[in-house]
């Protein structure tokens, strides 16, 4: 919270200098802040928990609904705090929330040390698009509030509650059945889902590590019907499409 009192400056060099920081766990951690960028997205937060600081934009009028203190600026300032080549029309400066754990749940991610911002924008779209509420992440998963991922969501954080813990005690202590996906394991079409599980979705190039895959029940695999076994394995956010979607058929 150090630096709230800088709203009074407006976007000063130094001002500016710490929004571009924000592309950093690190200065985010220490600020407790991160920026959202477009109206779009902005005005997914007008129905979620999350607080709103300033909103800085060169068409402010598009937000008022929004009843944050906005400010009008220029494009070229625009692109001074803007993370994106081609930036939008405003930037909205965030309050970090608390992370909180949700109770009960049937349905839930889990992600083992998942590295690629677009992978975890992607899979939080996914669990949105499918009523899946929360994603449970390892420590070293890539940091929901990175830059990348908040613009690969489309707005979807806001939607879906996002944890990261110890996933082995986590999972050691959970009163779901741990499904792990790998290359090799039962067929998931096939496969018998029960009513409450976690499925676990590994590493981009490494999978699931050897702690957690030994909680793990059952490991299901999406079969390859394409004859050509040179074929790389699939990418973690397009193989959880798959296999919601065939969980979700059945329902």
């Amino acid at each position: 919270m150090v630096f709230l009192n800088i709203f009074n400056e407006m976007l000063t060099a130094h001002t500016i200098k710490i929004f571009q920081s924000l592309d950093k766990k690190k200065f985010r951690q220490k600020y407790n802040l991160f920026l959202v960028e477009g109206n779009k997205i902005i005005a997914e937060l007008k129905k979620s928990d999350y607080k709103i600081k300033e909103i800085f934009s060169i068409h402010p009028e598009e937000l008022k609904s929004l009843k944050a203190e906005t400010h009008l600026i220029s494009e070229r300032d625009l692109k001074k705090i803007s993370f994106l080549q081609s930036p939008k029309d405003s930037v909205a400066v965030v309050e970090v929330p608390e992370f909180k754990f949700l109770e009960n749940q049937n349905i839930q991610i889990v992600l083992d040390g998942i590295q690629d911002p677009g992978n975890l924008g992607s899979i939080i779209r996914l669990c949105d698009w499918f009523g899946i509420e929360q994603i449970v992440c390892s420590e070293d998963t890539v940091d929901l509030y990175n830059p990348k991922v908040i613009q690969a969501t489309k707005g979807s954080f806001a939607r879906v509650n996002i944890v990261y813990t110890d996933l082995s005690e986590f999972l050691k202590k959970t009163d779901a059945t741990n499904i792990g996906t790998d290359m090799v394991g039962e067929n998931y079409y096939s496969y018998d889902f029960p009513q409450k599980f976690n499925l676990i979705l590994g590493n981009e190039g490494n999978g699931m590590r050897p702690e957690v895959e030994k909680l793990v029940s059952q490991n299901i695999t999406i079969p390859r019907f394409g004859k050509n076994q040179s074929t790389e394995s699939l990418n973690v956010s397009m193989a959880a499409g798959i296999i919601l979607g065939q969980i979700f058929s059945k329902s």
